[in-house]
């Protein structure tokens, strides 16, 4: 059975300060060479799927890297971006292997071809953790992710109670993640299930290829142009995608509607504050970084890590999300132990918003 998904607005798990992105003693470098200074006890791959989120390079890598120095000096670790390109993502898992690596770590470009991998390393006696985006046609050893289904159905439903709250008139629009990605996937049920009987009309959706900002926008834009003064409101999947349907507003020269957003990168924290985007997720980076390495050494060790539910056939470990609006961003993601400072967010043309919602 999943574990109860208790939807907040306030609270967070802790994430901390920011880990510097150089290497950490025992690691390999982010060209995979493995010259991290080990004697190669262990070795490790850690395989991220895009470039489009900037949180791969800024924080996944390097806090995934800083725990697996903690917990084993000398292990290595094989990072490699594939740039959303699913056979260059097979290639580096290969590579990988060949390097003599034991665990893949691996956030699949595409949920489904991702299977290959799984199935080429289990024939060599590696194992393989699903990390954030499942892998769905052949199961992983281990899964460690956010609830996505969850983020979907808490981003639609603070949006949809806050439009019900202001008397909104209109429809929505549902912009997707990319149609090969299992999250994606899971984010889009939970996104229904907030917004099908709500009341507003779904005036159309759109899967988005790669994530890709751009996409979404060339796309809302269209819609804009297709239902002029209809649009209550946007769900999008992630902050690109609704940073993409702010734009298509803003080059439209119309209003901004309330647009969702998840993974509380700076920029969408920044339009939080500013009001151009009316909510985010905050999933602390570190929670699930580290939890994959632990699973990782664990599995290492050949010891079996420990799940609380099953997704996909593999053994899950899933973390709760936390809603973020303007309401309660200075608690959840600024200050002391949290994702960011308030100096990251509140520079020059963000100082007055940052001053009106007391922030500091």
């Amino acid at each position: 059975m999943r574990r109860p998904a208790h939807l907040v607005l306030t609270g967070i798990l802790a994430m901390g300060a920011l880990v510097s992105c150089a290497e950490e003693p025992g690691t390999a470098g982010s060209d995979g060479s493995g010259n991290g200074g080990g004697s190669g006890m262990g070795k490790v791959a850690f395989l991220m799927p895009d470039l489009a989120s900037t949180r791969y390079e800024q924080y996944d890598a390097p806090l995934f890297k800083k725990r697996m120095g903690t917990l084993c000096q000398e292990c290595q670790v094989i990072y490699q971006n594939a740039d959303s390109d699913a056979a260059l993502q097979q290639q580096q898992a290969n590579s990988a292997m060949a390097q003599g690596a034991k665990v893949i770590v691996l956030d699949p470009v595409d949920s489904e071809s991702a299977s290959t991998i799984v199935q080429m390393a289990h024939s060599q006696s590696v194992k393989v953790i699903a990390y954030d985006r499942p892998v769905s046609k052949k199961p992983a050893d281990f899964y460690v992710s956010f609830d996505n289904e969850a983020i979907g159905e808490a981003i639609g439903r603070s949006l949809v109670g806050h439009l019900e709250r202001t008397g909104a008139k209109g429809g929505l629009l549902q912009v997707n993640g990319s149609p090969t990605d299992a999250a994606a996937g899971l984010i889009k049920k939970g996104i229904h299930k907030a917004v099908d009987d709500s009341g507003f009309d779904l005036l159309a959706e759109y899967d988005t290829p790669d994530w890709s900002p751009e996409k979404a926008q060339q796309w809302v834009s269209g819609q804009i142009a297709q239902h002029p003064g209809r649009i209550a409101g946007v769900v999008a999947a992630n902050d690109g995608t609704g940073g993409g349907a702010i734009a298509a507003f803003k080059g439209a020269e119309v209003k901004v509607p309330p647009v969702t957003g998840n993974d509380a990168e700076l920029a969408a924290v920044q339009r939080v504050v500013s009001g151009d985007q009316y909510n985010t997720i905050s999933k602390p980076i570190r929670t699930v970084a580290e939890a994959a390495a632990v699973a990782a050494h664990q599995l290492m060790k050949g010891e079996k890590p420990e799940a609380d539910t099953t997704l996909f056939d593999t053994p899950s470990q899933l973390f709760e999300p936390t809603v973020v609006t303007r309401d309660n961003v200075g608690k959840v993601v600024l200050g002391p132990g949290r994702v960011f400072k308030a100096a990251d967010v509140c520079t020059r043309v963000y100082a007055d918003d940052c001053r009106r919602l007391g922030i500091e």
